[in-house]
């Protein structure tokens, strides 16, 4: 009998090898490897062109996949859920942000966290939806997270992910790239990790110079945060270059790091600071650059439980950074109560000059 027991354990634990064995080689072996540099297609190409001293507006939204609203909280923050509510508050989520972006109108969109087909947002196609509602806009696309299963929660796992970068714009672009951020996880958690990166869009303008768009979302949950050091580090020597060059610049998005000028402290709370959030490092904006963000205004909340106003804790982390050529009329943080995102979004008006 003991012979028994202990050869069917045997073959429990053998089975149980044999495919968490077999899973790792499936997620190494179809794991997503971007180039570093990687040129992306632009659809619905617009003529319009960037005017210097004209003024255009541009916002930048983490719509969180349509899937985190206020009643809901993730399991990565300290929650349980890894997925939306269900198929319908999916779509209602998206059908809110599409109306909220038609009627803002901004010329230029600089979204993160859109899914093209992930099991977290039940297969709901949220970039050809989005571009579809705003189809007077050209869309550039560029996926930052694309795994064929995350298994955790075991309970409730996430499932299959293929999410990215949206930008959608009203000026004609010339070129689009997908630039892979350096910083890794170690195996095999970089494996069911997100691939950092952004995009860059590149307009002409009028007096023969170029804007260099930027839409970009930088890691969050990385151990003391060297990865976001790399990442940062890679940034400072891109913005020197495209500067050096007599561009334009403006980089916006998540940057998942309490952004200068602004205080978490500001907006009440009865939480303590999230492990995860850090503080911009100093020196790194180069000089002549400007921040542009709205203090007032959080965009960001934690997702250890659903949102209440007051409870939980809350951040400035989405906004832009912009070159010295570049002047700021408007900043507007809009306050939505994240009732169909853990994000709100950011707009500013500016000029080229």
């Amino acid at each position: 009998m003991k012979k028994r027991l202990l050869k069917m354990l045997g073959s429990v634990v053998l089975v149980a090898t044999l495919i968490v064995g077999g899973f790792l080689l499936y997620i190494t072996l179809t794991d997503y490897n971007p180039g570093i540099i990687e040129e992306l297609s632009v659809d619905n190409n617009n003529e319009r062109m960037l005017k210097l001293n004209e003024p255009f507006t541009i916002t930048t939204f983490n719509i969180g996949y349509a899937g985190l609203d206020k009643d809901q909280d993730f399991f990565m923050d300290g929650g349980t859920m890894s997925r939306s509510n269900s198929e319908e508050q999916t779509k209602i989520n998206l059908a809110a942000i599409a109306s909220f972006m038609t009627t803002l109108r901004s010329d230029l969109f600089m979204m993160q966290e859109v899914d093209v087909r992930s099991s977290r947002s039940y297969h709901v196609d949220e970039v050809t939806y989005l571009s579809s509602e705003l189809s007077e806009y050209s869309h550039v696309f560029a996926t930052n997270y694309k795994v064929p299963w995350v298994p955790v929660p075991i309970l409730d796992p996430m499932g299959s992910v293929d999410s990215g970068l949206l930008t959608l714009s009203r000026f004609k672009s010339t070129d689009n790239s997908r630039y892979n951020l350096p910083g890794k996880e170690s195996w095999p958690r970089q494996q069911l990790d997100l691939d950092r990166a952004f995009v860059e869009s590149r307009f002409p303008v009028d007096n023969g110079k170029e804007l260099v768009l930027v839409n970009l979302h930088l890691s969050a949950f990385d151990q003391g945060g060297t990865i976001r050091k790399q990442q940062l580090d890679y940034l400072s020597s891109f913005m020197k270059r495209e500067h050096d060059q007599g561009n334009y610049l403006i980089l916006g998005g998540d940057w998942n790091h309490v952004l200068p000028g602004t205080d978490p402290q500001t907006f009440k709370t009865t939480q303590t600071w999230p492990e995860w959030l850090q503080q911009f490092p100093e020196g790194f904006t180069p000089e002549g650059f400007s921040w542009v963000i709205d203090p007032n205004v959080p965009s960001v909340r934690t997702l250890d439980i659903p949102y209440s106003e007051g409870v939980n804790f809350r951040a400035v982390i989405d906004g832009f950074l912009i070159s010295p050529n570049i002047k700021l009329n408007i900043i507007q943080g809009h306050d939505l109560s994240f009732k169909h995102s853990d994000h709100n979004p950011v707009t500013a008006e500016l000029v080229l000059q």
